[in-house]
């Protein structure tokens, strides 16, 4: 009897040994994921070219089995442990949103300005971003979300210094570092770029039927690009918790752009101005990129124009009416071939969208394009350079920095605009179908 009774004590003590585990590993378990860009995961990197994942989006697989025998299948290699938890641990932070810098009452709410910087990996020129941030007056009233694409220690390192305004960091889950053999990145069955369509067919490669409209297959390196900015814009409307009934508005960035420090004094002038003067306006930009070297006469003034991507697609800021209407247009932007969200957006413009975008732009910019390399550039990078420049030509104008008032210098006619020069790179049909899904996922 004695022995029944011992048994049943030490099953009762094991119950609540374990209960008592499972109470602590819950409250902890938030606060493990929250810490998750402190070391030691800050020092680590995911191994690149490392495993494969199925990309579960509901996207329609593309093959031509029909058409030719499949390229011989290539070994793929198991998954990396560190890949898959980084692939994890991308989804778990999109999903927890921790904000930094701002207290813990649980009252904190955006106020009239969101800035989204999308950020690859070039930290030589967001450490000028930031510091260019830094110095901008009311800064601290601004919420600064960073949109990755690529996972790097040194540039979660920079960004956990930005300790002057509140900070988020969202996470592109369908990166080419996260899916480096496979769709949305590299997949070895896929097409060599210049490979014509005949012999595509013929070689049985799975995108064989989907070259662009120049008759080249996709290279992931550049359809990223469009990927992230598609997925950024739905991300950050929908799916931020803190902005679920946010009435602001939203800037777009770049990790290679410069923002001069009034800024954010000039765009909530232009603001009020686009309220009073032009209702018309669609979107406001704080520049273009004609080169001034002084800023007398022009500081306070702002034009109305056409938008045109290749001129104000620095500093793009959308209201969520103006995002509502792109998203009436997702078809056109995901099957538009051109792998630039911005040239795309300009055919949308003109195909889609119920009137080509009127946009109040600042005749002396407030923002600057720093970046000389990149995607599209060969030469070496020359940051420290550019930046200079910049700081020169803003220190130069000093004393025209912060008007007191804003005035409509010029209401340019709505121009007649062409359709712009397809750049293709955007042809293949699972690029179209990853691009539709972004509304339905996380």
């Amino acid at each position: 009897m004695r022995f029944r009774i011992y048994k049943r004590k030490v099953l009762i003590l094991t119950l609540v040994v374990a209960a008592c585990g499972f109470v602590h590993w819950s409250s902890n378990g938030r606060q493990r994921k929250s810490d998750a860009l402190g070391p030691p995961l800050l020092d680590a990197e995911p191994v690149r070219g490392a495993g494969h994942l199925a990309v579960s989006v509901g996207i329609r697989r593309v093959s031509n089995e029909s058409a030719a025998p499949l390229v011989p299948a290539v070994p793929r290699p198991e998954v990396d442990n560190l890949t898959l938890r980084y692939r994890s641990l991308v989804y778990q932070l999109n999903f927890d949103q921790m904000l930094r810098n701002v207290g813990n009452d649980g009252t904190w709410s955006p106020g009239e300005l969101v800035l989204v910087v999308q950020v690859h990996n070039r930290p030589e020129y967001l450490r000028l971003l930031i510091d260019s941030l830094r110095k901008a007056q009311g800064i601290q009233e601004v919420l600064v979300i960073f949109s990755h694409d690529f996972w790097s220690a040194e540039i979660n390192s920079l960004i956990s210094r930005v300790d002057f305004c509140p900070v988020l960091q969202v996470f592109f889950p369908f990166s080419i570092q996260l899916y480096p053999n496979e769709f949305p990145g590299s997949d070895p069955r896929d097409c060599p770029r210049d490979l014509k369509k005949n012999a595509a067919l013929k070689l049985g490669c799975i995108n064989a039927e989907y070259p662009d409209s120049f008759g080249h297959y996709r290279e992931a390196k550049f359809s990223q690009t469009k990927h992230h900015w598609w997925w950024k814009l739905h991300f950050v409307w929908e799916r931020v918790k803190v902005l679920q009934d946010y009435t602001g508005l939203i800037l777009f960035l770049e990790e290679d752009h410069y923002l001069a420090p009034d800024f954010y004094h000039v765009f909530k002038k232009m603001w009020k101005l686009k309220q009073q003067e032009c209702p018309g306006c669609d979107v406001l930009s704080l520049g273009t990129y004609t080169t001034i070297r002084s800023f007398y006469g022009i500081a306070d003034k702002v034009d109305v124009k056409t938008w045109k991507s290749t001129e104000h697609n620095m500093g793009l800021a959308l209201t969520r009416d103006a995002y509502q209407k792109l998203i009436e247009c997702t078809d056109t932007f995901c099957t538009y071939d051109d792998y630039n969200w911005d040239w795309t957006l300009q055919y949308l413009t003109l195909a889609c969208l119920p009137k080509i975008w009127k946009v109040l732009v600042p005749q002396a910019p407030r923002i600057f394009h720093a970046g000389d390399c990149g995607m599209h550039h060969k030469k070496t990078c020359r940051p420290s350079t550019q930046s200079a420049q910049i700081e020169s030509l803003l220190n130069s104008n000093k004393q025209y920095l912060f008007p007191e008032t804003l005035v409509i210098g010029e209401k340019f006619p709505m121009a007649a605009i062409s359709p712009p020069r397809k750049n293709g790179g955007w042809g293949d049909i699972r690029d179209h179908e990853l691009c539709k899904s972004y509304r339905r996922l996380q």
